[in-house]
């Protein structure tokens, strides 16, 4: 099935953008793209509207006239990057030359070196170099040259237009039924937003091939198009949204503000002059429940959940880490509006003080990137950031203006702890009646919920064995039989106790100081 390519009743921002640098006569730009179709058209029309030839570059057809050229290209076959960069530099008239798939030869010193010439050789002339890829690929030696213009998703509108030539020709065709209302057609839009065009025209037909129908049922089928572009990006996690904030055991303060901002991504929100919620900064004791909050953040607000894993971005097998960085981005800006959970961030942070000797500056430039982005950040991306060990945080990260709030989340108190013994006796089929909570709760003092958590299911284990069913002496055998963080790490806990106590919001109205002191 194919569909019209976009026509021209409003250009995307990156068109008139791009328009500019070439009036201004800019020779090298460079744009950050998969969908090249989408782009033809736009590109087309640009070398028609500035009365400029359009010609065409791949490394499997070499370069070739498309339109508007009124004397033929230098040859017909230029395949070998270094001789067609030296031909465009005999073009006699105002062009547009656009490269596709040019980033692998930009680690040839001598096709670097030809670009440069050739940058300096066109600032006297009306043609314009486009190189056309879909990662960025810049040598230092081109930095100054060349201008980088990322290339946004298809806009609502442009989908639109995407869908209506799919409906004509299904209803031409008569091959499938379409039962989609207004308000239905629009769901299915915004399902499909962040896909590019082409996977979204997959997507739809993929909807019309399942039951020979597209209406308002299709809508997940649209959205498992989306987990595949998670997934193919190899550097965010799509988490199934399966908690909800009632797992999670005390913590009223932070409970009590999320709930407040629950409707803040809707469109009455928009209306009543609401911006979309930035983040918020979990920092606390390890196990006590900044990761399940994550996961129950999404629920809540029924978004989906993207998980950042920063070791991903530095590793050195999936490419640049500032590019591994901003394409994370742009994939979890596609699918907004979403819940972006970073874990641990301080891990991937931690060597920003010394990156300059360490990795060159890369870990400076990606937490650069980072910041700019989180204090920027338009789109309606929520981050959720967790971090264990607040002195490997660098400052710059707690400043106001990243995140909306910051919360500290301590170890939990008497009554929180009763919460969570319920909360995962219950979870695991047994009745929290039966058990004599506030005893268990006693026992654990000092505990985490991640502790407390591992002590039932040990109890669970002993009962297995002795064949009988889960009783009180299990659980409290299993916690008299563990020694807590809050005994190992006493005087962390306490120096970070220390540091939140003026620097960040309690998520929690009860606290109670960890065993043995702190």
């Amino acid at each position: 099935m194919s569909a019209p390519a976009p026509g021209a009743p409003a250009s995307p921002r990156f068109v008139k953008d791009l328009d500019t640098l070439i009036r201004a006569r800019y020779p090298l730009v460079y744009l950050v793209s998969w969908e090249e179709q989408r782009l033809d058209a736009y590109l087309a029309e640009l070398a028609r509207a500035h009365g400029k030839a359009l010609h065409e570059w791949s490394a499997t057809k070499g370069l070739r006239k498309l339109a508007g050229s009124r004397a033929p290209p230098p040859e017909d076959d230029l395949r070998e990057p270094a001789r067609m960069l030296q031909a465009i530099q005999s073009l006699r008239e105002p062009s547009l030359v656009v490269l596709k798939d040019f980033h692998p030869y930009l680690a040839d010193p001598l096709v670097v070196r030809a670009t440069r010439e050739l940058a300096h050789l066109l600032k006297s002339t009306h043609t314009t170099v486009i190189f056309l890829s879909p990662t960025l690929t810049l040598p230092c030696e081109l930095e100054k040259e060349i201008s980088v213009v990322d290339v946004p998703l298809p806009t609502f509108d442009e989908l639109v237009q995407l869908l209506r030539g799919i409906v004509e020709v299904v209803r031409r065709s008569k091959m499938a039924t379409v039962e989609l209302s207004r308000e239905h057609a629009e769901a299915l839009i915004r399902a499909a937003m962040g896909l590019t065009l082409s996977e979204a025209e997959n997507a739809f037909a993929k909807a019309i091939a399942h039951d020979g129908k597209l209406d308002a049922e299709d809508v997940h089928l649209v959205q498992d198009e989306k987990r595949q572009v998670i997934r193919k990006s190899g550097l965010l996690e799509f988490y199934p949204v399966d908690e909800r904030l009632e797992h999670v055991g005390g913590l009223e303060n932070l409970k009590f503000w999320l709930n407040r901002r629950s409707g803040a991504f809707g469109e009455q929100a928009r209306k009543f002059g609401l911006p979309e919620p930035k983040g918020v900064l979990l920092i606390g004791v390890q196990g006590c429940g900044k990761s399940l909050t994550a996961k129950a953040v999404a629920s809540l607000w029924k978004l989906p959940l993207l998980k950042l894993d920063m070791g991903r971005i530095f590793s050195g097998l999936v490419g640049s880490s500032e590019e591994n960085l901003r394409k994370a981005i742009r994939v979890a800006e596609s699918v907004a509006p979403t819940v972006l959970w970073i874990d641990e961030v301080e891990k991937g942070l931690s060597g920003v003080g010394s990156s300059a000797v360490a990795d060159s500056g890369v870990s400076a430039r990606v937490f650069g990137t980072l910041l700019t982005w989180l204090q920027e950040k338009t789109a309606p991306v929520f981050v959720v950031a967790t971090a264990n060990r607040i002195d490997s945080l660098p400052p710059e990260l707690l400043r106001k203006g990243r995140f909306d709030e910051i919360f500290f989340i301590d170890l939990p108190s008497v009554s929180e702890r009763e919460d969570i013994f319920r909360i995962h006796l219950g979870r695991r089929g047994r009745s929290p009646g039966a058990f004599q909570v506030a005893e268990l709760s006693t026992i654990a003092e000092g505990f985490s919920g991640a502790e407390i958590e591992q002590a039932i299911v040990s109890g669970l284990y002993d009962a297995f064995a002795e064949g009988v069913e889960l009783e009180q002496r299990h659980v409290a055998n299993a916690l008299r039989e563990t020694v807590p963080l809050a005994v190992t790490m006493r005087d962390e806990i306490g120096r970070l106790r220390d540091w939140a106590r003026t620097r960040t919001r309690m998520a929690s109205s009860k606290r109670e100081p960890a065993a043995g002191g702190g």
